[in-house]
């Protein structure tokens, strides 16, 4: 049956879309490639800007998702076709594309190095091998058991560990990344996180380079896992950033200051609710109001309000 809408339960249904340019992708290597990475002279594997640097070099990513396989069923009613789930199937992989950086080519380096893992085995301690190695007439490929270099195992070799997590979430998500626990981020805003189990990469993408008009220059890894599971909020990240002493004594009055600056003002006159605002309508998206409107002669003080 048709009910009446008022303008907020429109607002808050169709003009608060979720935007696709708020994400953040987690990557962390198992420990054996960690081990390959710093051995072939890539110590920092996460960038040397701050601890996550290679997550935040990640500009494209994809949201997996899946379909459930049915069987059908013809025989048990007559006239009836049915059908029942007896799968649930997962994409086979999925496609991260990053920044290259100048000083180390991270995003490249990383993973070619951890399919070289994969896939090393000529020697007895491939973890020392070096790229004069690597360039021997006899050297051959041996692939590595799987525990030792997908994510979220644990091989004999002292594998296991790492993680992949893609992050989306909103504009209103306060953005203070902080903590190392279980789901520690003070964020303000919902979100979901994509967990992905089982991952390692299988391809990385050819990147054109020519003597013509210069462009950035991109990294697009594939990277193959078994299932997914999703989480209905924002997750921790790997960032060890804490809050320093000084922002932590700001006076009140300059940290409500600060406040405002970061939120979009507002043309009812000093004193009145600062608020983030919707960009298409310009109303309060906490549903406020702005109060009466006030002319330029009162903003300056030439008239009293």
């Amino acid at each position: 049956m048709a009910s009446k809408k008022s303008f907020s339960d429109i607002r808050a249904s169709i003009l608060r879309p979720a935007m696709t340019s708020q994400f953040m992708a987690y990557i962390n290597f198992p420990q054996t490639v960690k081990n390959y990475l710093s051995n072939r002279g890539l110590s920092n594997h996460q960038g040397k800007v701050l601890t996550g640097g290679l997550n935040l070099a990640c500009t494209e990513a994809s949201l997996p998702g899946s379909s459930l396989a049915t069987l059908e069923l013809t025989s048990d009613h007559t006239g009836v076709t049915e059908r029942h789930v007896h799968r649930r199937m997962f994409d086979e992989r999925i496609d991260l594309t990053f920044y290259v950086d100048a000083a180390e080519y991270l995003p490249i380096r990383a993973f070619e190095y951890w399919k070289e893992y994969i896939v090393s085995g000529s020697s007895i301690a491939p973890e020392s091998k070096s790229a004069n190695d690597l360039a021997a007439g006899d050297y051959y490929h041996r692939m590595k058991y799987p525990d030792d270099y997908i994510t979220g195992a644990g091989g004999e070799t002292g594998g296991g560990g790492g993680e992949l997590r893609v992050v989306k979430f909103e504009r209103d998500f306060d953005g203070s990344f902080r903590g190392n626990g279980p789901r520690t981020v003070n964020g303000t805003g919902t979100g979901i996180t994509y967990n992905f189990v089982r991952v390692f990469p299988i391809s990385v993408a050819s990147m054109p380079i020519s003597y013509e008009a210069s462009s950035l220059l991109k990294c697009t890894v594939s990277l193959s896992y078994v299932r997914y599971f999703l989480e209905g909020d924002t997750g921790d990240s790997d960032s060890t950033t804490t809050q320093s002493p000084q922002a932590s004594t700001t006076p009140p009055q300059k940290q409500q200051e600060a406040n405002r600056n970061d939120d979009f003002g507002n043309t009812a006159g000093p004193g009145t609710k600062y608020g983030e605002r919707d960009t298409a309508t310009g109303a309060l998206m906490n549903g406020g109001s702005d109060g009466p409107l006030i002319t330029t002669r009162q903003e300056l003080g030439l008239d009293p309000i």
